[in-house]
């Protein structure tokens, strides 16, 4: 058995009749960057909620700590497990500060109320997302990627030892995604193990510690991206064919798409518009898979 502080033994998740994975196991390694990736409706945010226990198997169990993550008090898995899921709504008028405040409240009991040390962890989770000039400021009123960033703060603010995030870089531009992922890394770095559902499968080789390519409800590989990653999986995963170059900033893999049609009418050149091979390394590679997970009803 796993000795792993979070995993999924043998589970069978669904929606009502809708089975999306069967007898899926899996273990998040401790200390890691996991990311998880796959293409649209394979179960990696079915696979997210189940970790985090808001969607209960069917069969199997969900292990944390060395328990069942659904005999745990909710109180207790919040201060070990922080989640950060797709869509989130904030109530009407609330301002930014006391949005991420709500991250400390599973600290808090009738003996432990506001502390400098809450404030202390509000006041570095905003530094952190570069939101500490908004603190006043209606949520209701920021851009989306501000209020992304609002959610990403509250989460940090929970200071749990794992994060599980669902595509944290939503409504994000690339300056903010990178932000992002570095201050991921940084967390990560610092001892806390921190699980993402990403699309963006050059971000998810660039950061990934330990990665997960799933398909329809199954683990196709798993393991460090420059172990795991080739043309032959991305094609087996998500249908693509594609080149793989070392990055030219990290050395991890870069996945590039090939054309599926030849163009200029039967050319066979299937390089596209705007030569590839005229271009910086990484081109526009950075951006590829950008999509919406469909996992939910």
């Amino acid at each position: 058995m796993t000795r792993d502080r979070l995993h999924a033994d043998a589970v069978t998740l669904g929606y009502g009749e809708r089975i999306i994975a069967h007898d899926l196991s899996v273990s998040i390694p401790d200390g890691s960057f996991t990311i998880i990736v796959g293409p649209n409706a394979c179960g990696k945010s079915t696979l997210l909620r189940a970790l985090s226990r808001l969607l209960p198997p069917s069969r199997g169990d969900v292990i944390l700590d060395g328990g069942s993550i659904g005999r745990l008090p909710a109180r207790e898995v919040a201060r070990r497990l922080g989640l950060l899921p797709q869509s989130s709504i904030a109530p009407d008028g609330i301002s930014v500060a006391d949005l991420v405040a709500r991250g400390r409240y599973p600290h808090q009991s009738m003996f432990r109320q506001w502390s400098p040390a809450d404030r202390d962890a509000v006041a570095a989770a905003m530094m952190s997302t570069g939101i500490a000039d908004l603190a006043d400021r209606p949520v209701d009123e920021l851009s989306g990627g501000q209020r992304q960033r609002v959610w990403i703060a509250m989460v940090l603010a929970q200071q749990t030892p794992i994060l599980l995030l669902d595509e944290p870089t939503t409504f994000l531009d690339i300056a903010h995604q990178i932000e992002l992922m570095d201050l991921l890394a940084d967390i990560n770095s610092a001892g806390r193990t921190v699980v993402a559902v990403l699309h963006d499968l050059n971000h998810a080789c660039r950061y990934a510690t330990h990665l997960i390519a799933m398909r329809e409800g199954a683990v196709v590989a798993e393991g460090r991206p420059e172990r795991i990653v080739s043309e032959a999986l991305i094609e087996r995963v998500f249908g693509l064919a594609c080149a793989i170059i070392a990055d030219p900033v990290t050395g991890t893999p870069l996945i590039v798409p090939r054309r599926r049609r030849p163009s200029g009418g039967g050319s066979g050149d299937a390089r596209p518009r705007g030569d590839p091979a005229r271009r910086p390394a990484g081109g526009s590679a950075e951006s590829i898979f950008q999509l919406k997970d469909e996992d939910q009803p």
